[in-house]
């Protein structure tokens, strides 16, 4: 067992310090990309030390410049697959700090580009990577550091590429990770309900079933969270309960006379009492057309 376990081992520290030097071209690159996250699929969650010594020079080389920055999209989806395992082996701690996270996340959301379309060659990758996220909770972190531009794109990008055809465990993933970012912020951002409250109107129903939906199943799913907000800006917008689904009426109607909330704009953090309606119309506009 020792031994088998030393030549893993050896496997991959040569695949990382090979990736420490990487060639430029995307044809070279990818095949040891892809021979790297085989190798990492094989680790286990919290390794052992020895094995953690290994693959200090995988987890540095994939966070280098010449990778993440690489110019074929294809290298950067895979070393996002790569980091995204080395995630899952670390869970619950960070592989990388602040910096190096947030720019990881922004790729990670670019990669789900790659959902609309399953017969891309990077589509299976962003299955997983999706999954991963949503599995270890990583869109948490994203609350943490206060990547909030690059929470609302993955919002928007979920919404714009969900598919009738997706297998479940998409739509599934999709809508565990808005949940949970809607349930654990702080404050709902304007920017993040806004779409989703647009998925569900009426006449969008027949348009796209499956993202009204997934709409209509995070709006569910964060009643408690959202029934002030949703009851400002169905106010603020002008329109009627009536023209949404009727999720949307049933927690509306359930809203107290009383509450008090704050509501959240990207970029100004500012606070928002009820009252202030004409604020939060020209807000509301602002952001949504």
């Amino acid at each position: 067992m020792a031994s088998a376990s030393n030549g893993f081992e050896a496997k991959l520290r040569d695949v990382g310090n090979r990736l420490l030097h990487p060639p430029s071209s995307a044809d070279e690159l990818l095949p040891l990309l892809e021979k790297a996250e085989s190798y990492l699929a094989k680790v286990e969650q919290q390794p052992c030390m020895s094995t953690k010594i290994a693959l200090s020079s995988l987890m540095e080389a994939l966070v280098a410049d010449q990778i993440l920055k690489h110019g074929n999209g294809d290298v950067k989806v895979s070393a996002v697959a790569c980091i995204s395992d080395i995630t899952r082996i670390t869970a619950p701690d960070a592989p990388y700090d602040d910096n190096q996270m947030t720019e990881i996340f922004r790729l990670t959301v670019a990669s789900f580009e790659n959902l609309s379309d399953m017969r891309s060659p990077c589509y299976s990758k962003a299955v997983s990577i999706l999954k991963s996220v949503a599995t270890y909770r990583w869109c948490l972190v994203m609350l943490d550091l206060e990547c909030d531009r690059i929470i609302i794109d993955m919002f928007q990008l979920f919404l714009n590429v969900i598919r009738s055809d997706h297998p479940e465990e998409v739509f599934s993933a999709m809508e565990t990770i808005m949940t949970l970012v809607m349930d654990e912020s702080e404050y709902v951002l304007v920017e993040l309900l806004s779409p989703i409250l647009a998925t569900v109107r009426k006449d969008n129903k027949n348009v796209s079933p499956i993202c009204w939906r997934l709409g209509e199943k995070v709006i569910t799913n964060c009643a408690a969270k959202l029934r002030p907000y949703l009851m400002e800006v169905v106010k603020c917008l002008g329109t009627r309960l009536s023209d949404y689904a009727p999720a949307v009426a049933t927690i509306c109607q359930n809203e107290s006379n009383t509450r008090q909330y704050n509501l959240n704009v990207s970029g100004s953090r500012a606070h928002l009492k009820t009252t202030d309606f004409n604020i939060v119309y020209l807000l509301i506009l602002n952001y949504i057309f």
